[in-house]
């Protein structure tokens, strides 16, 4: 399923849009696709910074024993 956006420009951005026959639609899924992924990727990034911050908490030690035990439990 597909929604509808609008979109306001200049008089003079459509005449140049018609004029080189740009597709408006391809364009502008190509930029908002492109926008999604670098807020998914920033996103991605302050999520491992967050587990960084975390697990630096956990000594070593700590990590390696629950790693061993869940390995064991398989």
């Amino acid at each position: 399923m597909s929604d509808v956006l609008t979109v306001r420009v200049s008089k003079a951005l459509r005449e140049k849009v018609r004029r080189y026959g740009i597709s408006v639609s391809k364009i502008t899924r190509e930029a908002l696709e492109e926008e999604i992924r670098k807020h998914e990727s920033r996103e991605l990034a302050d999520a491992v910074g967050e587990m960084k911050t975390l697990l630096s908490k956990i000594p070593d030690d700590e990590i390696v024993r629950a790693i061993r035990e869940s390995r064991d439990q398989r």
